[in-house]
């Protein structure tokens, strides 16, 4: 473990309002700093590195200018947070970030007054800052009152519709409200630089009106070596998905673009806009991602997301396993499916890597399409794709694909469109928490009318329903698998579609049947195996599909048990409950059947190992073999002896 780095003036700073007593030249330093405490931290826990990296002097200069907590500062997303939570008040509890009962890797309203908006998906900020800006102006009364409301938005996150519609509301309503465009697609350039520092000074000096025909007039006042610089900028600036022009149409002051890691720019830019700013302000800063660390500057993805790893050569200490992870299987048995069929084409929203499809892009580059940080457009789009005569697998994480529920309903699901959805991170994702736990997709699919709802139990059984999928042209179907490693079973070469509506029987037994739905499987057969060490033999079936039921598997157990326990990976609403309404409709429980539900409980629960997260769920083996002897009226192991 490396020494944590030296922070002489870091260390004097306890929140936010301390950063004032410093010079311009201190607080370039403390930057440093923090960065320098930003790495160590996540060298011991892991978590999202680049983006943090990316906005350290960013951070340092918002919060030396602004008044938090009483200016709320909302960062989109979070993933760049963690120097944001190094100056406010939680610098002792850095090195817990992602951890059990630590600080979350995104911002959280209940963890600190300085988070005024909790986030961990993209394009809310804006959003929310206007909220603020509004319910000052109406003389809302948070506890640490209401001035200024900042939101920092990368350009990633700007290709989302939300963003523009908050942008065109905020441009209508013309509230003091501060945006700032985190760029960090875009290189710095030392002429851009120097653009950027001359038209800083002319912000620092020159009110707010006079800005645009300063800036206007740059160009000719620019020694002529810098000018032909400037006219990159600008035509860089034309070529941009987003411009000023565009900003300034939807109503707001466009300042930029500027160099973000340049503390003599930001400094003055931010201190001239909180002193005359009356309306909406976009300030646009060019940023690197992973800024300052070279192991994250070269890295492919900038240091997005990392495992522990070593400060001085960036290499990350992840364990060795001998299973393949689910979205790489998914990944690769897609790619054999397409080989066969040159109608199948795949879709995912900003998350090309985090769903495998990077690998599908390599092989089948035409086929392949990122859309960005639109979930509502990526299922639309797939939607059209499948009316046009494709196969498209619309590849999501079960929390993103919320974002596009109205169009997975209106656009695929009433039309019977063959989408087919691969719904990776399912289930309870560890670290990550609430924000990203995949909790919800069973629901919000089984209650659609004509949709197939999977869920694999291992990584063979993923396999087989990515071929199942490819087969599918009747309507929409769904696939779930979780985040992390299979559970090492012998792969098929390639998958064999699954007869829709049939699950399997994996172990017979009596008195009572556990039905199984997705990966708790694997934890089902441990409390069956030690159940039956205890002189207890339960039945353990594989039901693979939420939609349709297998219903006369599960109206065989009911029939031939005194009990049947289902569990899923899911809350409430989705693979149980249409289970108790199908035993419900066939006068089952006349019968006197004891029927139980193992369902994620009625609460988020925070970050921490998925172990531990699914303990808490009360989901594995050991409190399965639990409900098994509830169910059997069983108070302990001993009667079951007896």
């Amino acid at each position: 473990m490396t020494d944590a780095p030296k922070t002489p003036l870091l260390d004097t700073v306890q929140r936010p309002a301390d950063l004032k007593q410093f010079s311009d030249s201190q607080l370039r330093q403390i930057a440093d700093e923090v960065r320098a405490e930003t790495v160590s931290a996540v060298s011991m826990t892991g978590g999202h590195l680049g983006a943090g990296l990316g906005v350290v002097e960013l951070t340092v200069a918002l919060h030396a200018v602004f008044d938090t907590p009483r200016d709320k500062l909302i960062w989109d997303v979070g993933h760049q947070c963690y120097p944001h939570k190094i100056l406010t008040e939680r610098r002792d509890r850095i090195r817990t970030l992602r951890m059990k009962d630590g600080l979350s890797g995104f911002t959280k309203r209940s963890e600190s007054p300085y988070d005024p908006f909790g986030a961990a998906h993209s394009s809310t900020s804006i959003s929310a800052a206007l909220g603020f800006a509004v319910a000052r102006d109406l003389g809302g009364t948070p506890p640490e009152g209401t001035g200024d409301a900042i939101a920092v938005i990368g350009d990633g996150s700007m290709s989302a519709g939300m963003a523009y519609e908050a942008m065109n509301n905020a441009g209508h309503l013309g509230k003091r409200l501060v945006v700032i465009l985190n760029d960090n697609e875009m290189s710095i350039a030392p002429p851009v630089g120097a653009m950027s520092s001359y038209l800083s000074r002319l912000y620092a000096q020159n009110p707010f009106h006079e800005l645009k025909a300063a800036a206007k007039g740059a160009v000719s006042m620019l020694p002529e070596p810098f000018r032909e610089g400037a006219k990159r900028a600008k035509e860089m600036l034309k070529g941009m998905a987003v411009g000023g022009t565009l900003f300034e149409e939807l109503g707001f002051s466009y300042l930029g673009p500027m160099d973000g890691h340049d503390m003599d720019q930001l400094l003055p830019v931010l201190r001239t806009v909180k002193e005359r700013a009356t309306g909406p302000i976009l300030i646009h800063v060019l940023t690197k991602k992973g800024k300052g660390y070279a192991p994250a500057e070269t890295a492919r993805d900038k240091g997005h997301a990392t495992a522990k790893f070593d400060v001085l050569t960036g290499a990350q200490k992840k364990t060795p396993s001998n299973a393949p992870s689910y979205t790489k299987v998914f990944a690769e048995h897609l790619i054999k499916e397409a080989k066969a069929d040159d109608k199948i084409c795949a879709v995912t929203a900003a998350m090309p890597d985090g769903t495998g499809l990077n690998l599908f892009a390599e092989r089948y580059p035409s086929r392949c399409f990122d859309v960005g940080i639109a979930e509502q457009h990526g299922v639309t789009f797939s939607a059209a794709l499948a009316a046009g005569g494709m196969k498209p697998f619309c590849a999501m994480y079960s929390t993103f694909l919320q974002r596009g529920y109205d169009q997975v309903v209106h656009d695929v699901a009433i039309q019977r469109l063959p989408v087919r959805f691969a719904i990776d991170r399912a289930g309870l994702v560890g670290a990550d928490g609430a924000t990203h736990a995949g909790a919800f997709d069973v629901a919000y699919l089984s209650n659609l009318p004509g949709f197939v709802v999977m869920a694999a139990a291992d990584e063979a059984e993923l396999a087989h329903m990515v071929a199942t999928a490819a087969a599918h042209d009747d309507g929409p179907i769904a696939f779930r698998f979780p985040r992390g490693e299979g559970t090492g079973v012998e792969m098929p070469e390639r998958g064999t579609p699954i007869e829709i509506g049939k699950g399997r029987m994996i172990r017979e037994g009596k008195g009572v049947a556990i039905l199984s739905f997705g990966t708790r499987l694997s934890e089902v057969e441990k409390a069956a195996e030690n159940l039956t060490a205890k002189g207890i033999t339960p039945t353990v079936a594989d039901a693979r599909f939420a939609k349709p039921l297998d219903c006369e598997l599960i109206l065989e157990l009911a029939s031939t048990h005194d009990a049947l326990i289902t569990i899923e990976e899911g809350a409430v609403g989705g693979f149980g409950s249409h289970v108790a309404q199908l035993l419900a409709d066939e006068g089952v429980f006349d019968q006197g059947l004891k029927f139980r539900s193992m369902v994620l409980p009625d609460t988020f629960i925070d970050q921490s190992s998925p172990a531990d997260m699914y303990a808490a769920a009360g989901m594995n083996a050991e409190q399965i073999e639990t409900k098994v002897l509830s169910v059997l009226g069983i108070a302990s192991l001993g009667e079951a002896r007896a």
